[in-house]
């Protein structure tokens, strides 16, 4: 699981994952599967029981207002995510693996869904 740009909490191809998804298939020589979502039970099933060895990609979770708390709606507005909204998003989250390893230690300070 990953982001990419800042979306705005909508989807947007500008800022998809697919294409990482491609360039590491590329570049490890190996198959990745690429999830275009990053939440749910269609993302918790795929998830749940992989291969050994398995490379798993989810899309942008910056796609998901509840990520980050907040996002912009479609007439531009400044949103924020409800509680319980956020609560869900990370339910979901924890569903997806047994250990989180942050390589962006940099940023363990933000209040995103994912950190």
């Amino acid at each position: 699981m990953s982001h990419l740009g800042r979306p705005d909490g909508k989807k947007n191809q500008k800022y998809s994952l697919k294409p990482v998804a491609e360039e590491l298939k590329s570049l490890l020589m190996r198959d990745v599967i690429f999830i275009d979502d990053c939440v749910g039970p269609r993302v918790e099933a795929a998830c749940a029981n992989p291969a050994p060895g398995s490379i798993i990609l989810l899309e942008n979770l910056r796609y998901y207002p509840e990520e980050e708390g907040k996002g912009v709606n479609a007439a531009g507005v400044k949103v924020k995510a409800s509680a319980e909204d956020v609560k869900t998003f990370k339910e979901s989250l924890r569903k997806l693996g047994d250990i989180y390893v942050n390589d962006a230690f940099g940023t363990a300070h933000r209040a995103h869904s994912s950190m």
